[in-house]
């Protein structure tokens, strides 16, 4: 806004001066961004009123002839778009339509089976229902006007109560297909339409706080809502409002050594931040529980030797957003994939940090043609000789362990992060500040955690690493921090030397987060190992 008012000022003269009315309806009562607490528990204990919904405003007419030209035909919007450099690389449009998932699959398929075991269920064509909410190809999201998604969502917080309307019946079975996990039917079904503004967040609370009124004599219980499609409803919401806040609040600070940026991914936020002008792209990501900032050190001082560098915030984790969803190893692997493509836009060195590190294999085993080369710090995975076959399980549905053990584990790890952190970073503990702890904890306290934790439970790393990273040896470098208190270092070194013929391995004195224990080691390594692979590689792919 600040920036139109600056422009209206250029444009108009004194004699006609332009009228700046700003229109707004925040979802809860919040004057500034500065009012914004970091932690999300601090935030609710503010108890900010949530605003009712309200009717658009009333525009002056503007009495003025205007000649809008002819419209453009689609060749010549075809080829505008082509000029302007609009237009993705050839065939990268085509990467995204296969998952890792369907591509690990089709990969670790057994030779004597036939493909007929590995197609997905054929579904049998449903009858047109008449007004239908679900006006996509795949017919598994709602869309369409408001009071379609209206209409869709009153039979979304009604699914307990039944219903012989077709159209509401088409919703209802459509909540069970999408309900992975309690509540994320929501944010399945309704996530689209919320993105492209069809429906505000504001308006779904409304309606959704009132339904449970009617069914509560309208009253409010303090002990949670009546139907899981309430409160799944009401909490997605405020949830997703409060990491469009976080992520403002991001976007505005400019305290640290780089800026924040925010990219959608399938309509959730992801931070990111980017530094470096000119040079190899080279993308960093973290490992389980960080965030982008893990790289704190390393961000500048890679772009400083001559390099662009993406560091991003993995869904689920740190200011990202955390929706109720299943969140899986081939999921990460799918937004790495997505990000190079949509955000850099070229072919990456991708570097991984534990988890991070196997998520990164997974992105180069499945798409070669995004990847220049890999860096495996203190990566997860084993290495499995003679690796043939493991089944890959699909079904990675939640259970009362799993939502048990996740709020137990919680727990723990607040109680003792600090201590669990200095184990991780033997030779150098001090680097285990405040900031690093206060972070975490503040993330740790975000709607969605619990759900991000009972993930480990359900996590398959059962595909070794030598056969991920099977064809692309040589373009692997492997840091090891040679303390790390959870792994056994040195057998694993072992095991990838027989196995990973090709691989670089470099050895560090340090535990398993190397590359924020001696980050200055770290960039070296890496600076050195993309320079070494840029003059190995043919001309006619460096341009």
């Amino acid at each position: 806004m600040d920036v139109v008012k600056e422009t209206l000022e250029t444009v108009y003269s004194e004699e006609r001066s332009a009228r700046l009315v700003l229109w707004q309806t925040p979802f809860y009562d919040i004057t500034t961004l500065k009012d914004l607490p970091a932690s999300h528990d601090d935030f609710q204990k503010l108890q900010f009123s949530i605003t009712s919904p309200v009717p658009p405003p009333t525009l002056p007419s503007a009495k003025l002839e205007l000649d809008w030209g002819p419209l453009p035909t689609f060749d010549v919007l075809k080829e505008f778009m082509n000029k302007n450099g609009c237009n993705q690389q050839k065939g990268w449009t085509l990467i995204k339509e296969k998952s890792a998932e369907s591509i690990l699959r089709r990969k670790l398929r057994k030779p004597d089976k036939s493909n007929r075991n590995d197609l997905s269920v054929r579904r049998t064509p449903r009858k047109p229902v008449e007004k239908s909410a679900f006006i996509t190809q795949k017919g598994n999201i709602v869309g369409g006007g408001t009071n379609t998604v209206l209409n869709a969502l009153a039979a979304y917080l009604r699914y307990l109560e039944g219903t012989a309307r077709d159209d509401w019946q088409e919703v209802h079975e459509q909540v069970r297909n999408a309900e992975t996990r309690d509540g994320a039917s929501f944010t399945a079904l309704f996530g689209p339409a919320l993105c492209l503004g069809i429906i505000s967040r504001r308006r779904v609370h409304y309606e959704a706080i009132t339904y449970e009124k009617d069914r509560n004599a309208g009253f409010l219980s303090p002990f949670g809502y009546s139907a899981v499609t309430i409160g799944a409803a009401a909490d997605a919401v405020c949830s997703m409002e409060w990491y469009w806040l976080l992520g403002l609040k991001s976007i505005a600070s400019y305290n640290g050594m780089y800026s924040i940026q925010i990219w959608r991914w399938k309509g959730h936020l992801i931070q990111y931040t980017v530094s470096g002008h000119e040079g190899p792209a080279i993308l960093l990501v973290h490992g389980f529980g960080a965030f982008l900032e893990h790289y704190r050190d390393n961000i500048c001082g890679i772009a400083e030797g001559g390099n662009r560098v993406w560091a991003l915030t993995i869904l689920g984790f740190g200011k990202s957003e955390k929706p109720n969803t299943v969140y899986t190893e081939v999921m990460w692997a799918d937004l790495l994939r997505d990000f190079i493509v949509e955000v850099v836009g070229e072919p990456v060195h991708l570097v991984g940090n534990s988890i991070g590190g196997y998520i990164v294999a997974i992105v180069a085993c499945s798409w070669h043609a995004l990847v220049k080369s890999i860096v495996l710090i203190n990566s997860a995975g084993n290495v499995i000789p003679g690796y043939s076959f493991v089944p890959f399980t699909k079904d990675r549905q939640t259970s009362g362990a799993s939502w048990l053990g996740a709020r137990l584990l919680l727990f723990f790890l607040r109680l003792r992060l600090k201590d669990i952190m200095k184990d991780y970073y033997p030779t150098k503990p001090e680097r285990v500040d405040d900031w690093l702890v206060n972070e975490m904890l503040r993330a740790s306290y975000d709607p969605g955690v619990p759900v991000v934790l009972e993930s480990i439970f359900s996590f398959n790393l059962s595909i070794p690493l030598n056969f991920l990273l099977e064809g692309i040896e040589e373009k692997v470098l492997i840091i090891q921090g040679m303390k790390d208190p959870i792994s056994d270092s040195k057998s694993k070194l072992a095991m990838l030397k027989e196995h990973c013929a090709g691989v670089a391995i470099k050895e560090l004195d340090a535990g398993h987060c190397p590359h924020d224990e001696l980050p200055d080691d770290v960039n070296s390594m890496i600076c050195e190992w993309v320079a070494s692979v840029r003059s190995k590689l043919p001309a006619e792919s460096l341009s």
